[in-house]
């Protein structure tokens, strides 16, 4: 039987690649836990993006130069984010043996109060992360610190990185420094501080669920006894130099931050500070990472994993670090996501997809719901936020004009759906990146995010109500086929 070729797939054979991904996904969740999602994600990516290319050449008349180019169009979203990843890598491991994150950890047992904790890492992330515009750099920095902390006040590592990225994502979204909320603004044709303001409408009230939620679970954990605090905070002293003058590297940071100095350069010195400082106030440390206490050979701590006893089984688990080398695997998984989402769009298929979905959209709170559907589901095929929020500007701004739609509400929609819920998928850039950085799976994580989970709610509550929504309230009474 001949098969007649288009310039896209049909739609059926279109949502093969994504009906084998997430069944996959679902078996292995099912027969071995969310946490092998991430151990085996590199291999089914490569794999259905091999079924994409084979079905493109059945199917389509596209050729090899098609796919190219879709695989170049995700690679100059991706590839920047590479050597972030490295710098990434070299900082927890310096800061962590430059005393650091030890200093904050014990600062931390004898100021915070338990109960709050959740909550005050919350706020405390977002506030760095609508200073810095950056959550990758928040929670790579302050948001390691809190993960320790949490950890040793008894907090299931799950909720402490829920806490962390809910603040972080937050202060990243409403931030005018964030490169996302720059690029959500600007495909969509919106200015940067209305876009913001309007995002408000639906940030805010999903901020205030998590920070309930937060507070709830910190009344009702059980945490450590001051007598346990003690000793830990004694394991601590007895293995790192504390003293408050090791806080100058994170001082130097958040100056760096504040100069709006590229992030690569920024962790890149925070890195090299950090490897200074484990000579200058860890000193007794070298031998025991380097081997032979000369420079060359503690630089090992910077690209290796690295470990040290300090007596305490739990802090063992937290001093240990696996520097440049323990961010390949998620570097490896980042470009596999890269080539499944690049050849998605080389062949057609999300054309052919998002086609369908958008082609019979007419009441608003439709469009809204399904823009949000849409974001998820271009963050996960793509791997990353940035294509996810040009692409899905690009799919929608006709069909927002068309129906009487404020442009911001498809650029705070594209925001709610894609920039926050990024995070939360496994094989995305941001999931992978922040799964390592914490030490926590992204499924593990998932339930927990409740500023991210709940942020697409809002989103579609609020466009349900029809406050705010319609580009001019007399287009919208007088147009039949657009209601809210």
């Amino acid at each position: 039987m001949k098969v007649s070729k288009k310039s896209v797939p049909p739609l059926v054979v279109s949502l093969i690649p994504i009906v084998v991904l997430f069944g996959v996904f679902g078996a292995i969740i099912a027969t071995d836990g969310a946490e092998a999602v991430q151990d085996s994600s590199s291999v089914i990516l490569l794999a259905t993006a091999l079924v994409s290319a084979l079905l493109s050449r059945i199917f389509t008349v596209r050729r090899g130069r098609h796919l190219w180019l879709g695989l170049c169009k995700s690679a100059r979203q991706v590839l920047p984010a590479i050597p972030v990843l490295f710098f990434i890598g070299a900082l927890s491991a310096t800061w962590m043996y430059s005393g650091v994150v030890p200093a904050l950890i014990d600062y931390g047992l004898g100021w915070l109060d338990p109960s709050w904790f959740l909550p005050l890492a919350c706020v405390i992330c977002a506030l760095i992360s609508i200073v810095t515009g950056s959550s990758w750099t928040t929670i790579a920095t302050i948001g390691v610190a809190f993960m320790g902390i949490g950890t040793v006040l008894g907090y299931n590592p799950a909720w402490v990185a829920g806490a962390i990225i809910s603040g972080a994502y937050f202060g990243d979204k409403v931030s005018p420094l964030s490169d996302t909320t720059v690029v959500a603004s600007s495909t969509c044709g919106v200015d940067l501080f209305t876009h913001i303001r309007y995002m408000l409408i639906t940030t805010i009230p999903a901020m205030v669920i998590a920070l309930a939620v937060y507070t709830f679970v910190g009344f009702s954990t059980p945490t450590i006894t001051v007598e346990e605090s003690g000793r830990m905070a004694d394991a601590l002293a007895t293995t790192f130099n504390i003293t408050p003058w090791v806080l100058l590297i994170p001082a130097i940071t958040l100056a760096l931050i504040a100069f709006r100095v590229r992030s690569e350069l920024t962790l890149m010195i925070s890195s090299l500070l950090g490897f200074a400082g484990i000579f200058i106030f860890q000193p007794h440390l070298v031998e025991a990472i380097g081997g032979s206490g000369r420079p060359f050979d503690a630089v090992r701590v910077i690209f290796t994993e690295t470990s040290i006893a300090t007596g305490d089984p739990l802090l063992d688990s937290l001093v240990e670090t696996g520097g440049v080398e323990g961010m390949l695997p998620t570097i490896f998984l980042v470009l596999s996501a890269m080539v499944f989402g690049g050849m998605l769009i080389g062949s057609g298929m999300l054309s052919s997809i998002t086609g369908a979905i958008t082609s019979r959209l007419r009441k608003a709170r439709n469009v809204v719901g399904t823009t949000v559907f849409t974001g998820l589901f271009l963050s996960a095929v793509t791997g990353d936020q940035y294509l996810s929020l040009i692409l899905g500007g690009n799919i929608y701004k006709a069909t927002y004009r068309r129906s009487g739609l404020r442009p911001q509400l498809l650029s705070r929609t594209l925001e709610d759906s894609i920039s926050v819920t990024s995070v939360l998928i496994p094989w995305n850039s941001c999931g992978v990146t922040q799964a390592s950085v914490l030490g926590v799976a992204t499924l593990a994580y998932l339930p927990f995010c409740i500023f991210n989970l709940a942020s697409p709610v809002m989103s579609v509550v609020v466009a349900s109500i029809g406050w705010k929504i319609h580009e001019h309230r007399s287009h919208a009474v007088s147009t039949a086929t657009v209601t809210a």
